[in-house]
């Protein structure tokens, strides 16, 4: 039998206060999910179109893999990297124009 009197259970509750090796989410403006992060260095639209948000296997063991970018090809030849999380109104509205024909070829 244990007779020295018990220490309080502390666990961290206060982001005003991260732990010495947890990043100050506030101060990074980090998200939950690493895949998220928007890069603050200046990246092409080929590397942005290569980052990876998710991936890994969901409940049913099917492989879930999600861009980190969506590439929006415009009617006017612009091509543009869309985040997606930071522009998701962007990618519906872009989706909602765009179209394609049967043989599978794109109609703005």
């Amino acid at each position: 039998m244990n007779t020295e009197p018990q220490k309080p259970i502390e666990q961290p509750v206060d982001n005003n206060h991260p732990t010495p090796d947890e990043p100050n989410v506030k101060e990074q403006n980090l998200t939950a999910n690493p895949g998220d992060r928007i890069a603050e260095e200046a990246q092409s639209v080929e590397e942005k179109s290569q980052q990876v948000a998710v991936d890994v296997p969901d409940i049913t063991g099917d492989w879930i893999k999600v861009p980190t970018y969506f590439v929006a090809e415009y009617p006017d030849g612009e091509t543009k990297a869309l985040h997606h999380v930071k522009d998701a109104e962007e990618i519906s509205d872009v989706i909602r124009q765009a179209r394609v024909d049967e043989n599978g070829d794109r109609i703005w």
